[in-house]
C-alpha cells in the first residue's frame, strides 16, 4: 500500500479563491484519480483538470473521499501538483563513455545518480533523450498531444558510430523516431556532445551533412564540449584544446553557411564554452535568433551580456527570470509558463531548472564591498561586465571546481565546499552574489546548504541573467555611498 500511496500525484499549491479552493481541495491531498482516471504525470494532470466539471478521487490522511470541482468560464482548475511525473522515470539504459553522471564522486545524494531518458520530461523541461527506449505508443502520444519541442541527443548519425558512441545497438536505430516526428511537424532541438578523437573532424562533418540532407526540419544543433571530472575512468575521452576548439569553431561558422544557404537559417551553433577556450569573441545576438538553445549553453554568454547592459525598461522581467544552462546558467522557456511548474524529477544531474525560492535579504552585518562568486567560465564574462560599471568596491572572484575537477567550470556545478574554500581567502565584510542557478531549493551539489555558508559570511542567491548582476552591485552603491 506504501508503494502506491508514493507513486500517487500530492497537491503543492492551491490558488485562493479559485475553484478547488472553493471545493475544498487542499495542499498534502493525495490524487487518486482524476474525472475515473488515474494521471500518469502532470500533462495528463493538466488535459484531466482542463474540464468545466472535474470529480476528484483523494485520500487524505486515511480517507478517501470526492470532491466536485467547478470551473467557471475563463476561470483556471487553481491547484499545483508537487512533481512531473507521477510513474517511473524512464531511465536511460545507455552507457555512453562521456556520460557525466559515471563520474560522479559516491557518497552523494541518491537522486543526483538518476539517468533519465524520458521524452515527457524533454517536453516539460527540456532534458534531452536519445530515443533509445522511444516507442510507438510513445510515438503516438507525442503526435496526438503535440508534445513540442523535443530535445534529441544525436552526437552522430552513422549508425554503428552512434551505437559506439552510447555503446547501445539501438543507438544506431532510434534517430528514426526524430525523422518520423518532424514529418508530423513535431519541432527537434538536437545535442551533438563533441569527443575528440571520437566524433569530431571528418565524423561532425558527415553528421551535419547527412543532418542538412535527411533532417532538415531540425530547429537547431547544438554542438557542445566534453565534460570531464576528476572521477573520469574512460581513458579515450579527453579536454578539447584551445586549437580544437578553434577549430571547431571554424568548421561551425563554415556548416552555418552552407545552412543558411540551403535553409535560410544558421541551425548549427557552438557552444559558448569553445568561444572561452579559443579566447575568441563571442558571435553577436542576431546569430542566435530566438535563442532556442540556451538551455545548452548556446549564446547564453552573448545574451548575458546584452542584458547587463539592457535599460530596464526593456528587460522588465528579467530580474525575476533564471537564463540559460548547459553552459553556465540555467532557464526553462515554455508557452505557458505557468501550466508547467511541478518539480523536475530529474533535474539534480540533467542540470535543469528547479524551484528555488529567492528572498531578498539585507546584510546579516555591515558589509564595505561587494563581491560575485561565479565559476571559472562565467568569471571569463562577468570581469569586464563589473569594471564597466566603475564601482571600486566591486569585485568578481573565481571559485574553482575542486570537487569534480577535470574541466568542471560552469557556475551550475559550484559546491558549497569551493564556495567556502574561496570565501576562506576573501574578506569576511563583503556581501557575496552567488547566481541562484547552483543551488536546488537552498542546497547546493554537495549537500552544503546556503544557511551553513551564511553562518559566517554574508551570500544572497540573485536570479542568474545579467540585468539581475548589474540592478544587485547597484543597489549595493545606493546602499552604502562611498
Amino acid at each position: 500500500m506504501s508503494t502506491i500511496i508514493d507513486s500517487l500525484p500530492e497537491i503543492a499549491s492551491v490558488a485562493p479563491g479559485s475553484a478547488s479552493a472553493r471545493a475544498g481541495v487542499q495542499i498534502g491531498d493525495l490524487i487518486c484519480a482524476v474525472n475515473g482516471v488515474s494521471p500518469r504525470d502532470v500533462l495528463e494532470w493538466q488535459t484531466l483538470t482542463a474540464q468545466s466539471v472535474v470529480e476528484l478521487e483523494i485520500l487524505r490522511g486515511r480517507r478517501e473521499t470526492r470532491i466536485l470541482v467547478d470551473v467557471g468560464p475563463g476561470e483556471q482548475f487553481g491547484a499545483s501538483v508537487t512533481s512531473a511525473l507521477f510513474d517511473r522515470i524512464h531511465t536511460c539504459d545507455n552507457h555512453c563513455e562521456f556520460c557525466f553522471i559515471y563520474q560522479l564522486p559516491k557518497g552523494m545524494r541518491k537522486s543526483l545518480y538518476l539517468k533519465d531518458d524520458d521524452y515527457r520530461l524533454s517536453f516539460l523541461y527540456g532534458n534531452f533523450t536519445t530515443m533509445t527506449r522511444f516507442t510507438e505508443a510513445d510515438f503516438e502520444r507525442v503526435v496526438d498531444q503535440r508534445l513540442s519541442p523535443l530535445y534529441v541527443s544525436i552526437h552522430a548519425t552513422e549508425a554503428s558510430k552512434r551505437a559506439e558512441m552510447l555503446r547501445n545497438q539501438r543507438g544506431g536505430m532510434s534517430l528514426r523516431w526524430m525523422s518520423e516526428l518532424m514529418k508530423n511537424d513535431i519541432e527537434i532541438r538536437g545535442q551533438i556532445v563533441l569527443c575528440p578523437g571520437v566524433n569530431d573532424g571528418e565524423v561532425l562533418e558527415s553528421t551535419l551533412l547527412d543532418l542538412l540532407e535527411k533532417f532538415d526540419r531540425l530547429t537547431a544543433i547544438a554542438i557542445v564540449p566534453l565534460g570531464l571530472s576528476k572521477h573520469n575512468t574512460e581513458a579515450r575521452m579527453r579536454i578539447q584544446t584551445p586549437e580544437e576548439s578553434r577549430e571547431v569553431i571554424a568548421l561551425v561558422e563554415r556548416w552555418q553557411d552552407v545552412f543558411m544557404r540551403t535553409l535560410g537559417r544558421p541551425t548549427v551553433y557552438a557552444a559558448d564554452e569553445f568561444y572561452l577556450l579559443a579566447a575568441s569573441d563571442l558571435p553577436k545576438a542576431p546569430i542566435y535568433g530566438e535563442f532556442e538553445m540556451l538551455e545548452d549553453g548556446i549564446g547564453i554568454g552573448r545574451k548575458f551580456i546584452d542584458d547587463f547592459f539592457a535599460l530596464p525598461k526593456d528587460s522588465d522581467a528579467l530580474a525575476d527570470r533564471r537564463s540559460g544552462a548547459g553552459g553556465f546558467f540555467t532557464s526553462v522557456d515554455i508557452q505557458n509558463p505557468t501550466a508547467y511548474t511541478a518539480h523536475n524529477p530529474a533535474a539534480d544531474t540533467s542540470l535543469r531548472p528547479v524551484s528555488v525560492e529567492i528572498t531578498k535579504r539585507r546584510p546579516i552585518r555591515n558589509t564595505t564591498s561587494i563581491g560575485v562568486l561565479t565559476g571559472t567560465y562565467g568569471a571569463q564574462i562577468i570581469t569586464p561586465l563589473v569594471a564597466s560599471l566603475g564601482e571600486p568596491r566591486a569585485f568578481v572572484h573565481e571559485v574553482k571546481n575542486l570537487f569534480f575537477g577535470g574541466n568542471t567550470a560552469v557556475s551550475g556545478l559550484m559546491t558549497g565546499a569551493d564556495i567556502l574554500a574561496t570565501l576562506a581567502q576573501l574578506p569576511s565584510d563583503r556581501l557575496y552574489m552567488i547566481p541562484d542557478v547552483c543551488l536546488n531549493g537552498n542546497r547546493f551539489l554537495d549537500g552544503v546548504t546556503l544557511d551553513e555558508v551564511n553562518k559566517a559570511y554574508c551570500v544572497e542567491a540573485i536570479p542568474t541573467n545579467g540585468l539581475a548582476l548589474r540592478q544587485a552591485i547597484e543597489d549595493f552603491s545606493k546602499r552604502s555611498p562611498q
